[in-house]
């Protein structure tokens, strides 16, 4: 099973952005999409963005994910 992410973008370098998942910031690729800018949601697979989602696209996946994660006890 693969699983995208959402996260936030905070900066921007070339093709590489520091993406915000709720706190854990990490440094992805933006090789695989373009059109992306500081502020913008995306979904996050593997280290690289593979879409972009508006912000409350972004809150529904993680609301989904929590709720997942409440129904396996983890």
């Amino acid at each position: 099973m693969c699983l995208a992410v959402p996260g936030k973008i905070k900066s921007i370098e070339k093709d590489a952005a520091v993406v915000d998942f709720g706190g854990v910031k990490r440094k992805i690729s933006l090789g695989v999409l373009s059109g992306v800018k500081e502020g913008d949601y995306v979904l996050v697979h593997a280290g690289f963005a593979i879409g972009k989602v508006n912000k409350q696209e972004a809150v529904n996946i993680k609301k989904a994910f929590k709720e997942l994660r409440n129904c396996t006890g983890s």
